[in-house]
């Protein structure tokens, strides 16, 4: 993994840029610009030298502005200013050398040349105030998604996690897609979801079902209690976010999962969202969900919504993604093959893992999604206790027959 690369996915595995490489960067980017600033020296130099050797009637003195020009592509206003006070040195030194300096050609020329360099510092000025500010609200922005979507934790109990976000917002961390994780009595809930829309849009709705779930997955018993929850919040605080464009227009998929650490039971509960994938040795498997209406249709009840269980062996792991990973579309309209994709890579750790789905899924889009997409890996380590393959205590194959219950 090259060294840029490996920044970049930092910073979208953690959520926001840590202290150091903010530094990195500044240090980068001001040994460039020292670099950098040998052209437009060079330039001043040249003009000069050649300006004496070419015939009289040949005036390149004006080609001196620029200079100060490119200077300001890369470079703060002092430097710019520097670069501009130079550059009219060599055309008064230029006048000097045949004897015009007086003339009235070369004094309009000097003060043409002083004049664009005023002007230029001036825009290096209003530029590099504006640059400051949008990086201070940059720096808010990321801050405050850092605090709506936290990192997930690398570990909890027998579990190693790791996430992905991509947003499709320019300059934004998150967007309509979330996720969320949390121990709750002898396991682990885990949530993924997405709301209808994309980018800063979405904010609000997922900050309202993030908020929801890490209330109540300590408080209910059961998934379907928990997204009887997560239904009832939306529907009672939605309205407050603002009326929507559309009628019908606000609702949000959700995938709830609950991982025992005692056994090798899990239990999943899709709210119209899609079906996990779990790789292990043999490759990647769909896990068979029935899912129920999307979070803010109202109306439902606790037998409205189906959990079904599965087998989640040591080793294997576990992946949760978004419907921007799968619909994303490549030049000739095909959809992303996640599972083809994942395969070859389930025996990787959880981060290796989504290092290669978001290599291969920038690269099938090419580089730039027109969705949010977030992935969630989840790895039992190979330490828990082994049972063999079931579903619901009968002895079969990794997905049998659907099997769904339901509170009674």
């Amino acid at each position: 993994m090259g060294q840029w690369e490996e920044v970049e996915f930092q910073r979208h595995r953690a959520g926001t840029r840590q202290p150091w490489q903010w530094q990195w960067q500044w240090q980068w980017q001001w040994q460039s610009s020292k670099a950098l600033l040998a052209i437009p020296t060079a330039l001043i130099v040249v003009i000069t030298v050649v300006d004496q050797l070419v015939p009289a009637d040949i005036h390149l003195g004006p080609l001196l502005v620029i200079a100060p020009a490119i200077t300001a592509s890369f470079a703060g206003p002092w430097v710019t200013g520097a670069i501009g006070l130079l550059a009219a040195g060599a055309q008064a030194y230029i006048g000097w050398h045949f004897g015009v300096l007086f003339s009235r050609n070369i004094l309009v020329q000097v003060l043409a040349l002083a004049v664009l360099s005023a002007l230029t510092v001036f825009y290096c000025v209003v530029r590099d105030r504006r640059q400051h500010q949008l990086e201070r609200v940059r720096a808010v922005a990321e801050a405050a998604q850092h605090v709506l979507l936290w990192p997930l934790p690398e570990r909890i109990g027998p579990l190693t996690i790791a996430c992905l976000y991509l947003a499709a917002e320019d300059e934004a961390q998150i967007g309509g897609d979330l996720y969320a994780a949390t121990t709750a009595g002898t396991g682990v809930r885990v949530m993924i979801g997405d709301v209808r829309g994309k980018g800063l849009s979405a904010i609000g709705e997922a900050a309202l079902i993030i908020g929801a779930f890490r209330e109540a997955a300590h408080q209910q018993p059961n998934l379907c209690d928990l997204a009887l929850a997560l239904e009832q919040s939306v529907a009672r605080n939605l309205p407050h976010l603002g009326p929507a464009e559309h009628p019908g227009e606000r609702f949000a998929t959700v995938l709830l999962a609950e991982i025992a650490d005692d056994d090798n039971t899990t239990r999943v509960l899709s709210c119209g969202h899609p079906p996990p994938l779990l790789l292990s040795s043999a490759g990647a498997d769909t896990v068979p969900v029935h899912p129920a209406a999307p979070l803010g249709m109202h109306g439902l009840h606790p037998t409205d919504y189906t959990l079904d269980v599965f087998s989640f062996e040591p080793g294997d792991t576990l992946l949760l993604y978004t419907d921007g990973v799968v619909e994303a579309r490549n030049a000739g309209g095909d959809f992303f093959p996640l599972a083809e994709r994942a395969a070859p890579w389930g025996d990787s750790s959880p981060e290796q893992l989504l290092h290669h789905i978001r290599r291969d899924l920038l690269a099938h889009v090419g580089g730039r999604l027109n969705d949010d997409a977030a992935l969630i890996a989840i790895c039992r380590t190979p330490e828990a206790p082994r049972e063999h393959r079931h579903r619901l205590g009968v002895h079969a194959p990794l997905f049998g027959p659907g099997t769904r219950t339901a509170p009674s």
